[in-house]
């Protein structure tokens, strides 16, 4: 226990103040990919002219690998378009970069298994088009494309490790720097392993909570 008492209780407010960070991160990304995915989603279904533009950008999103979205958006962005301007905020951006493409996906598919006939069925009683979007079809995707969201959630979670690279200073960041001074790894890394196994689980159950009170709320079964 001396070991466990030294290397990980005693520096329990560093680790806390890097798991803050991470939450930070995480939630900033998890909102701009749902918006983002959201928007691609629209454009690719909806707009015509700009429906190229998506799908590769869909594309892109998907088959790039974090880590390179991650170096791409830190150097490459700033040198083009002056932002972003912060470790911080490129870390969130790349990581909701990639998951905007998968949650485009998901939303696309729950969007189409929506039936047709409730559409013009809002139609026929007046309402136009973004009004049956927001009433009718969205309420439906939120719903059936819950588990997949939460799922998005926890990539983004586990993916987050990686902006230690770029001086975020997350709890991967705080574990490293704790590793590199007393060069004792096993107890660190464990407990930092285990902080993120307890996150993930958390907000898995808490997700399918959620989901489930949905569905029973709005007569959907939870299957």
């Amino acid at each position: 226990m001396g070991n466990w008492e030294r290397l990980v209780w005693n520096q329990r407010e560093l680790l806390l103040d890097g798991f803050l960070v991470t939450l930070h991160v995480c939630a900033l990304a998890f909102a701009a990919a749902i918006l983002g995915g959201l928007a691609l989603c629209l454009v690719r279904m909806h707009v015509r002219p700009l429906r190229p533009l998506a799908t590769l950008l869909v594309e892109f999103f998907r088959a790039t690998p974090i880590f390179v979205q991650l170096m791409w958006v830190n150097y490459v962005w700033p040198e083009l378009f002056g932002w972003p301007n912060s470790f911080f905020t490129a870390g969130w951006v790349a990581l909701a970069l990639q998951s905007s493409g998968y949650l485009a996906e998901t939303f696309r598919a729950g969007i189409e298994a929506v039936p047709r006939g409730q559409r013009e069925a809002g139609e026929a009683v007046g309402m136009g088009p973004a009004l049956v979007m927001a009433r009718i079809v969205l309420p439906q995707v939120a719903l059936s494309s819950a588990p997949a969201i939460v799922n998005q959630f926890t990539v983004i979670v586990k993916s987050s490790t990686l902006v230690s690279v770029i001086t975020v200073q997350d709890l991967m960041f705080q574990s490293q720097k704790l590793v590199n001074v007393w060069y004792e790894p096993i107890e660190i890394l464990t407990a930092t392993a285990a902080i993120y196994i307890a996150f993930v689980f958390a907000v898995s159950a808490c997700g399918k909570r959620l989901s489930d009170a949905l569905r029973r709320r709005f007569g959907i079964g939870s299957g």
